[in-house]
């Protein structure tokens, strides 16, 4: 028997090799007028292509950072303020995203981005929203989630009007992505959907996607590693929007609520992050249900599903003990923050303080 759920997405989804040629048309029949462009430095040439290609585009946002901060969103908001935006186009990673999700819930607000990053709710949502993701990991083009910092204060925040009303998935876009960043947005990717198959709050739907999205990434993301080859990295960009689909809904668990003092703490990119535990809670979630996804995608167990992702970590060169880490140890405070996470809650089974630590002290 199938339990009742409820599963809602705005977004319209553009996907398919060299689609973002139908931006103009796109912005078009939106009745987009003014459009600002935020990216990162790496895709601040193709920002600047854009902008004196397509009309709509009037400003450039190009300075987003690794982790997101404030002070960009607060930039994004002033220019669009300044050039009377009706809309905003994200092109990047998951920091470009949300970096334009939250302005455009800020761009006709009353209140100051701070203010907003403080609690202050949001009222109508103040833009359009268009996401271009340049890798296949994040999802962020399908979720109406934003995280952002202000200084070492990071924040997730939930809102209706942070889902994009179009996404653009195109895997052209992704085929200079780096052997590394390959495999650590691919990691981010397969954390998002184990993570809404085994979350509480799954159902049938995100099942569904989770499961097609584990499928998919298992089977691409060594040969987009080693190769880049355009099946590959369109078979990625696929898993990836599909795990979107499924964190949108369900949420992530552990893996993400340990992500972020793994972070703020050893300074490891996010999906790095998000892999660093990945393992451990496949093996310390196991029970019959994640026993029977293990052998659906092949594997006699979850321990040889876990086994696969260590072997996948090892050969992109991300880091998986703390002896490889910078940044003071503190495990008790690791322990504590991510026991406190509020994404914890969604883990399937429900781990101490002390549990974690122990958790931990097995990556030193």
């Amino acid at each position: 028997m199938i339990d009742a759920f409820q599963y809602s997405l705005p977004t319209e989804i553009v996907f398919g090799f060299g689609k973002l040629d139908e931006l103009p048309a796109l912005l078009e029949s939106y009745g987009v007028q003014r459009c600002v462009l935020v990216c990162d430095r790496f895709f601040a040439k193709k920002g600047a292509e854009l902008l004196e290609s397509t009309a709509q585009i009037c400003a450039v946002f190009d300075d987003v950072e690794p982790n997101p901060q404030l002070s960009g969103v607060e930039e994004t908001v002033r220019l669009m303020k300044e050039q009377n935006a009706d809309a905003v186009l994200a092109l990047g990673g998951g920091s470009a995203m949300d970096t334009a999700k939250f302005a455009a819930a800020c761009a006709k607000s009353d209140r100051s981005p701070a203010e907003h990053f403080d609690g202050a709710p949001f009222g109508e949502k103040g833009a359009k929203i268009f996401a271009v993701p340049t890798t296949a990991g994040t999802g962020a083009e399908v979720t109406g989630v934003s995280v952002i910092s202000r200084g070492g204060e990071k924040k997730t925040t939930h809102h209706p009007s942070f889902y994009p009303d179009v996404a653009i998935v195109d895997p052209a876009l992704t085929l200079t992505v780096p052997p590394f960043v390959t495999m650590i947005t691919g990691l981010d990717a397969f954390t998002h959907a184990i993570e809404a198959f085994w979350s509480v709050r799954h159902s049938a739907v995100t099942d569904l996607f989770a499961t097609e999205a584990l499928r998919v990434i298992l089977a691409s993301l060594e040969d987009a590693f080693r190769t880049g080859s355009k099946e590959a990295r369109t078979a990625m960009a696929y898993g990836s929007l599909l795990a979107g689909l499924a964190f949108s809904a369900a949420k992530t668990a552990g893996c993400h609520a340990c992500s972020y003092p793994l972070s703020m703490y050893h300074h490891l990119p996010h999906g790095e992050a998000c892999a660093f535990t990945l393992d451990s809670f496949i093996r310390m979630n196991a029970d019959d249900r994640l026993e029977n996804l293990a052998k659906t995608l092949g594997f006699e167990s979850c321990g040889a599903l876990a086994n696969k992702i260590a072997r996948l970590k090892e050969l992109g060169g991300l880091r998986a003990r703390f002896s490889q880490c910078e940044g003071e140890l503190d495990l008790d405070r690791l322990a504590q923050e991510s026991e406190a996470h509020m994404l914890m809650r969604n883990n399937p089974k429900q781990f101490s303080k002390g549990e974690l630590r122990a958790m931990f002290e097995k990556l030193l």
